[in-house]
């Protein structure tokens, strides 16, 4: 029987991370079928003739339709099985990414880009409440880290594209290929990711009625009268415009600042920089659970520290006119931004009911990916205008630092309320 127990008690310390690596793979091909769009752009418009204006718009229209699906998607992850929500967007976005290889005008590849946001929406709320639920405490903040740097890293491989397509001679070889790798890969997911087990209940409270799964209206206004939640979602809201720039339009950027072949352009701008990436989401997301033993608002501490670096270094990068001095501007960008994702869901668990926390991440999703995408569609018809990217960089990169008041006010605010709970 204490053998039993003993493996019992092994599997509960190993699975829940176990599931962070399942999460983690499953992340990378989100980001990586999402992303290395960007790193063809020279191929794909040899292929399908379009404007500046027009290839921004296959970013902005997947981040808006990302955007606009993320709550439901959120929603739907704290109401039903927050598996099966993943397990059914894993399926959706491999099998788009599939047919998107299958295209032949610019309406029907704006179509799937548009279908890829909608079914990747589902992905992150779910798996990021997911590894909440299964890691409480001291190692929310490093779990998260992990998981981010599955986004980060399929991020990184986005110069698969334009690789295989020089290759192959042909944009859509990639897109084929890594959809039928990620149909295969929800198959292993299905019979190998399970729910976490329910907090175990006190006896005299074992025979109380079932709590009332809340409606998508409750957890609305929950939300939405709570401050933190509003400056938060401020926050990255703005934070999504750098983000999404750096991920749209820096291949465009050191190609034509610096007069880089396309190739060279799309590495400098993913495998270069999101390595550096995954050190700063492991780092902050470690630095954060070291510190909160000691602090309990660290994991607000950190982003506000992250953000102080990172935009000033890409406005840096952005005024440099030598390539190695701007690579490494983004370089100290790359490990001082992540410090914001890794922390950003043990935030909503400080600030925000538990029954809310997927819907809570969709909300703010939403926020990021609407006004981001808005961002990358305006630069691209910036750029029909003759606008200097180096500018455009600058000009996101101050607007982000602004946004560190946000955080310090929803620092203030739980503070307050701490000091009315004591």
């Amino acid at each position: 029987m204490e053998k039993i127990n003993q493996n019992k008690d092994l599997r509960s310390v190993i699975y829940p991370w176990l599931v962070v690596l399942i999460l983690f793979v499953a992340a990378a091909l989100n980001q990586l079928d999402r992303s290395m769009i960007a790193t063809m752009r020279l191929s794909i418009r040899a292929a399908i003739p379009m404007t500046d204006k027009q290839y921004g718009l296959l970013f902005s229209a997947l981040l808006w339709a990302y955007g606009f699906t993320n709550p439901i998607a959120g929603y739907l992850a704290d109401k039903f099985s927050r598996v099966k929500v993943i397990i059914i967007s894993l399926l959706s976005w491999s099998v788009i990414t599939w047919l998107t290889s299958r295209v032949t005008t610019y309406e029907q590849l704006l179509a799937c880009r548009i279908a890829l946001g909608i079914s990747e929406a589902c992905y992150l709320p779910a798996a990021l409440a997911l590894i909440m639920d299964y890691h409480k405490g001291r190692t929310q903040s490093t779990a998260t880290g992990l998981h981010m740097s599955g986004l980060v890293l399929g991020g990184s491989l986005g110069f698969l594209g334009s690789h295989l397509a020089a290759i192959h001679q042909d944009w859509s070889y990639a897109f084929f290929l890594f959809g039928i790798v990620g149909i295969a890969y929800t198959i292993f997911a299905f019979f190998t990711l399970k729910e976490a087990p329910k907090d175990p209940k006190p006896a005299l409270v074992i025979e109380a009625p079932l709590e009332k799964k809340p409606s998508f209206g409750e957890a609305f206004k929950h939300l939405f009268t709570n401050p933190s939640f509003i400056y938060l979602s401020i926050f990255w809201g703005i934070v999504g415009i750098l983000a999404q720039v750096e991920g749209s339009w820096l291949p465009t950027y050191y190609q034509e600042q610096f007069n880089l072949p396309e190739t060279k352009a799309g590495m400098l701008a993913t495998l270069f920089l999101n390595p550096w990436q995954i050190l700063g989401l492991l780092l902050g997301g470690l630095i954060a659970d070291i510190w909160s033993k000691k602090n309990r608002y660290a994991r607000i501490n950190i982003p506000i520290i992250g953000i102080c670096i990172a935009a000033p270094a890409a406005f840096f990068a952005g005024y440099s006119v030598v390539l190695w001095v701007a690579v490494g501007f983004m370089v100290v960008y790359g490990i001082s931004r992540m410090f914001v994702d890794t922390n950003l869901m043990p935030i909503i668990v400080a600030t925000t009911d538990k029954r809310y926390r997927a819907t809570a991440y969709g909300m703010m999703n939403m926020f990021t990916t609407v006004i981001g995408g808005l961002g990358v569609y305006v630069i691209g018809i910036l750029r029909d205008h003759q606008v200097n990217m180096r500018l455009i960089l600058q000009v996101v990169s101050l607007t982000a630092l602004a946004s560190v008041v946000f955080l310090v006010l929803i620092k203030r605010s739980v503070k307050k309320k701490d000091r009315q709970n004591q």
